[in-house]
């Protein structure tokens, strides 16, 4: 039974891990976007976004070993939606690096 019981904790872990990992990611992109994009692609402001990430990266620490909690699933789906719904359209106004194609001096 023990075997089991570690086998158990150490999916979970992996879970709370892959989790983390996600709504870091989440946070790290919401916070990379210019505050411009947010309402030229249509959504809400950046520091709304980058304060649900922050939160969902917290919460996915705090519930590190436990990521089957409430809390951490809402967490987890806050940063799904970032990535999934926010971020495409922010890369769509602003382009996949981030910036736009125009240097210093002009585009090319």
């Amino acid at each position: 039974m023990d075997l089991i019981s570690a086998g158990q904790g150490f999916v979970m872990l992996l879970l709370g891990v892959g989790a983390l990992g996600l709504e870091v990611w989440a946070l790290v992109e919401a916070a990379r976007a210019r505050k411009e994009a947010y309402p030229a692609a249509g959504k809400r402001s950046k520091g709304l976004w980058v304060t649900l990430t922050a939160v969902a990266a917290a919460v996915g620490f705090v519930s590190l070993q436990s990521p089957l909690n409430f809390l951490s699933i809402i967490a987890v789906a806050a940063a799904a939606v970032f990535l999934t719904n926010v971020r495409p359209a922010l890369r769509s106004v602003q382009g996949p690096g981030g910036r736009t194609s125009n240097g210093p001096y002009g585009g090319w």
